[in-house]
């Protein structure tokens, strides 16, 4: 991860996700948790995992590709790494493009 450190990605995914509570979240922590999470949702409610797929824009086509190029890896892993990349770009776009501290006059701020 280039730009956003371990915090603000568990931050961003627990948007989405209902990760288990992480202390002190290092990007192994997340990937971990995350991959139970995607597992449980294969498991047992796969029509949502592919609607939270497509709400954070993780793209069919992009998992199927991951998952013929790495055949006998856990599916639950290969989904959780796309979703890692996926946030961790968004995060580095919002920093990239979001406003920035001045940037908005202080009476014009909410």
């Amino acid at each position: 991860m280039n730009t956003a450190d371990p915090k603000q990605l568990y931050d961003s995914l627990t948007r989405e996700w209902p990760l288990a509570p992480l202390k002190d979240p290092d990007e192994q922590a997340i990937f971990d948790t995350l991959s139970l999470a995607i597992n449980d949702l294969i498991l047992h409610d796969q029509h949502r995992l592919m609607a939270i797929l497509y709400r954070i824009d993780v793209s069919e086509s992009r998992i199927r590709q991951w998952l013929g190029q790495h055949k006998g890896v856990d599916a639950s892993r290969i989904i959780a790494q796309l979703i890692i990349d996926r946030e961790k770009e968004k995060i580095r776009t919002r920093e990239a493009w979001g406003p920035r501290k001045g940037d908005v006059p202080e009476d014009e701020q909410w």
